[in-house]
């Protein structure tokens, strides 16, 4: 295997949250909200927006490597769709509430596991990376939803991220 090859594996899997023999999905998200308060919610809403559509691209090129290198469709070690739709889900929101991050998580994860429609649906819409990608971007949509719903009700007093 290459350098370029083990460089993109290493991505994909978050470094090592995508090689553990224990629900690599849940650990990718964990990591991807845990390092949020310093990667991402810094950033103003534009910056996020430009990240994700970075993120999106380059996670679907290195993924779709990734399932070639490993032989198999969508590899369960592939982690960085859940980094995209975890930032999604936390993408309105100003940084500084645990709180928020520890709702996204679960929420995020409720619909990455449930996968109702049209979260199944939308893996075969693209082909290759961009399959594996965009059904956890409409899982980060739907729970970022669910957080604004949330705060419409006054169960979550996160501010609104700044321009």
């Amino acid at each position: 295997m290459s350098f370029l090859d083990t460089l993109t594996l290493t991505f994909c899997r978050l470094g090592i949250a995508g090689l553990s023999k224990w629900a690599p999905g849940t650990c990718g998200t964990f990591l991807a909200l845990l390092v949020a308060p310093w990667l991402f919610q810094p950033l103003s809403l534009k910056m996020r927006l430009v990240l994700l559509v970075l993120v999106f691209f380059a996670g679907a090129v290195a993924a779709t490597r990734a399932e070639r290198l490993l032989g198999c469709k969508d590899p369960g070690s592939v982690v960085i769709d859940e980094l995209a739709g975890a930032w999604i889900a936390i993408l309105p929101f100003a940084g500084g509430s645990w709180t928020l991050l520890l709702l996204a998580f679960v929420i995020f994860r409720i619909f990455d596991i449930a996968k109702p429609w049209p979260i199944h649906a939308s893996e075969n819409w693209l082909p290759d990376g961009y399959g594996i990608m965009i059904d956890d971007v409409i899982g980060g949509i739907m729970s970022m939803l669910v957080l604004l719903l949330m705060r419409a009700a006054g169960l979550v007093n996160v501010p609104f991220a700044a321009w």
